[in-house]
């Protein structure tokens, strides 16, 4: 595992807590994805599309992918579509 110098070691090797969890769960994903520089198509009602992921959608904290029968909260797109550690995806999510 890399190190993540730009964290703080509490999050670097924290043990998440409940309330953590929930709140990463709960994080909305498009300013999380635009941070990572992926680009979102907007579309109508508070939902976007994906543009590296032809017909992934997310409004919010949850997203779906139909192609895939993929769907899930903030924390399973970090794990099942970009392939991050469950670890890796809080950190990513928890970042500041």
């Amino acid at each position: 595992m890399k190190p993540t110098p730009h964290l703080a070691p509490e999050v670097r090797n924290a043990r998440w807590t409940r309330q953590q969890i929930r709140a990463a769960r709960m994080a909305p994903l498009a300013p999380l994805l635009q941070k990572r520089g992926l680009p979102l198509i907007e579309l109508s009602a508070g939902n976007f599309e994906l543009a590296a992921y032809k017909g992934l959608l997310l409004k919010d904290s949850y997203w779906r992918w139909p192609q895939r029968n993929l769907a899930g909260n903030a924390i399973d797109f970090f794990v099942q579509v970009l392939g991050l550690s469950f670890n890796d995806a809080m950190r990513q999510i928890m970042a500041p």
